[in-house]
């Protein structure tokens, strides 16, 4: 057993090959990118709405379509069937998303200089528990938002969730909701992240 757990830790102290820190660096690109660009989309579509009712979701902010009128147009139709408005102080991880990103960029540039591969085990395990974290959060807030009705609003529907990815039909709105390139990006980090772990365990091999 013990050799074992000195050839796990050999295995872990060795330096970066540089094929694997040049793929850190530019997974730390996509990073900063997926930082900036869309992480999901969700949209509604009803004969009264045929263009869509759209908000799009960034780490650091909500944008709605038509110059911001849509976020009001959802937010009159919540009322009506006494869910809570969207506002996006409600959204706490909007305010420390885009630092999390940061530290990861820097964990990520410290093991493209001087890392080894324990760094990139430590910051890959890191970032998937964020981007779980992260994602279980919005699913959490979705169902929130579709369960916490007022019973005394105007219109009365059974309780449901929002679709995390895909379609469904809510009364006469089609809801979709789909991930963006933001999203698309993150994924990128962290396999490139994963492929750098595999290039050096190649070459030690």
């Amino acid at each position: 057993m013990q050799a074992i757990l000195r050839a796990i830790d050999a295995f872990l102290e060795r330096p970066l090959s540089a094929a694997s820190r040049g793929l850190v660096l530019l997974g730390m690109v996509a990073l900063i990118g997926g930082g900036l660009l869309p992480l999901w989309r969700i949209q509604l579509v009803a004969p009264q709405y045929e263009e869509g009712l759209t908000l799009v979701m960034y780490s650091h902010a909500i944008a709605a379509g038509h110059g911001g009128q849509d976020l009001n147009e959802i937010n009159t139709l919540n009322h009506y069937i006494g869910m809570k408005p969207i506002v996006q102080s409600d959204f706490a991880e909007m305010t420390w998303m885009p630092f999390a990103i940061g530290i990861f960029a820097l964990l990520a540039l410290r093991a493209a200089a001087v890392g080894r591969i324990r760094h990139l085990v430590d910051l890959g395990v890191l970032f998937l528990y964020f981007g779980m974290f992260s994602l279980a959060t919005f699913a959490y807030r979705l169902w929130s938002y579709g369960h916490h009705l007022d019973p005394h609003a105007p219109m009365r529907i059974a309780p449901f969730t929002p679709i995390l990815v895909g379609q469904q039909q809510i009364a006469n709105f089609v809801q979709s909701s789909l991930p963006l390139a933001g999203t698309a990006c993150m994924g990128a980090f962290l396999m490139t992240v994963l492929t750098a772990i595999w290039l050096s365990r190649s070459e030690a091999s």
